[in-house]
């Protein structure tokens, strides 16, 4: 075929798109989509995704929650140096609300709560996709209290939900808890049982396919500290002895880690004295402690008893984030072998007025995954995205003519002079974007991109079209 190249050329041009991108070419014919879907470009496209991994804010305004990220910063060996980065839209959940926290593990997100009003008045216990908005609802369990987590087996590549039926908050040896897998087919939770009697508590981090979460355990000495231990892969119970409960549980270099965070008296704030507590040995156990002070000389920066540790990053680094929406909204990245601690300034745009009621929850080393979102889908998810709705304080796009959208991006995308694509459009009833983008590049820098790969886009589009 005349402009033809080769299918391994295709593969490396479309893996350096983003993926929202990505999936909208997905839209555009079989054929793209085919090629798209194929197991050799999405391990291409994960491998790329790696490479550039990111900080996923999730924004809490009202109940709605949005989904954004942001470049985790590179350069890690200044003292104390101020980054400013803007963050990009993922996507917005209109149709469902939840108030409480949610579980993040390898790309997914679990709520154990979640108000679809379109469904019932019941609270749903969902899973999404944060990049695409695809979630799934799972069955009912009709129980009184309960946790629920959710897990990641790196080795078989499943995600599952564990669920403790808490009586009195208490989860017991005696009674029935469940498990559901995804990817199985039908969703269905089945039956397992924990082998010891514990108080559950929502403090969890999935780390090498072992779910971790902490937990009180009561007998004729009274009640102590521990951490539950659930292999994913193999659904059996453990549990370690501590001496303290932990703010928070975070993977360290492939190790469990607790931590406590302390601010400095009567203003909350800086210096801030962080203190690790990192699992050596897992069958003696064995802990190590590590206390840290920190501190920015930025005058600007401020906490006020406001921050969450989101956990390590692959270069060493551990995140800090502030629970509340501020705008710049201040990421701390603290490196405990360099002793330093970097402030990223991160801009949110369309946060609305009444900041005492947003909340932000950061998750670190975050990474575009199609078979993640491919997982979603073939559980026939919908977007949880309200449409045709006023958008003039929102965080998302409009999408009222999505087919039409998937054209217009290929024309802008893959050809820029307009000679080889020709779109018929009628005048548009609105604009598309109703506030200023959340991350926009300097014009000149778009411009050298788009002359840069303007012929090649359009000889790819003419070979696969």
């Amino acid at each position: 075929m005349k402009n033809s190249i080769p299918i391994d050329l295709i593969y490396e041009i479309l893996s350096r798109l983003p993926a929202k991108s990505v999936a909208r070419c997905r839209c555009v014919s079989k054929r793209w989509r085919s090629i798209l879907r194929h197991q050799v470009f999405t391990e291409l496209f994960l491998t790329r995704s790696n490479a550039r991994p990111r900080l996923l804010i999730g924004v809490q305004q009202d109940g709605e929650w949005s989904f954004l990220s942001t470049p985790q910063p590179q350069n890690r060996h200044e003292s104390s140096s101020l980054v400013v980065a803007a963050a990009d839209f993922h996507t917005k959940f209109s149709s469902g609300k939840s108030r409480h926290q949610c579980t993040y593990a390898s790309g997914l997100i679990y709520f154990k709560k979640m108000f679809i009003p379109k469904e019932d008045e019941d609270a749903k216990r969902v899973l999404c996709d944060p990049l695409t908005g695809q979630y799934v609802i799972l069955p009912e369990l009709r129980v009184g209290g309960s946790y629920s987590y959710l897990g990641f087996d790196p080795i078989d590549k499943e995600f599952k939900v564990l669920f403790m039926d808490t009586c009195d908050f208490i989860a017991s040896k005696d009674e029935d808890h469940y498990i559901l897998t995804l990817g199985t087919g039908e969703l269905k939770w089945r039956k397992i049982q924990c082998p010891f009697t514990h108080e559950p508590f929502w403090e969890r981090i999935c780390i090498n396919g072992v779910l971790y979460y902490s937990a009180y355990y009561s007998d004729s000495n009274g009640r102590s500290h521990l951490i539950a231990c659930f292999d994913v892969r193999s659904e059996k119970f453990n549990f370690i002895a501590t001496k303290h409960r932990y703010d928070q549980l975070i993977n360290y270099k492939g190790k469990l880690c607790g931590i406590n965070l302390e601010y400095a008296r009567h203003v909350g704030g800086f210096p801030v004295k962080l203190s690790m507590w990192v699992l050596e040995d897992v069958e003696k156990p064995e802990w190590s402690k590590h206390v840290y002070s920190l501190w920015t000389e930025s005058e600007v920066v401020k906490v006020n008893r406001n921050l969450s540790v989101s956990g390590m990053t692959a270069t060493g680094d551990i995140v800090l984030s502030m629970e509340d929406a501020t705008n710049p909204f201040y990421v701390f990245n603290f490196n405990p072998d360099r002793n330093t601690l970097q402030v990223q300034s991160v801009e949110i745009q369309g946060l609305g007025a009444n900041r005492d009621h947003i909340a932000c929850h950061a998750f670190v080393d975050y990474v575009e995954d199609f078979s993640v979102s491919d997982a979603v889908l073939q559980l026939k998810s919908s977007p949880l995205q309200q449409q045709g709705q006023d958008t003039s304080h929102d965080l998302s796009k409009s999408v009222k003519n999505k087919q039409l959208d998937n054209y217009e991006f290929l024309a802008n995308k893959l050809n820029h002079s307009g000679r080889s694509i020709v779109i018929n459009k009628s005048k548009p009833q609105q604009r598309r974007h109703t506030s200023r983008d959340l991350c926009k590049s300097a014009p000149s820098v778009k411009n050298k991109q788009h002359n840069k790969y303007e012929s090649l886009a359009n000889i790819l589009y003419h070979s696969v079209g």
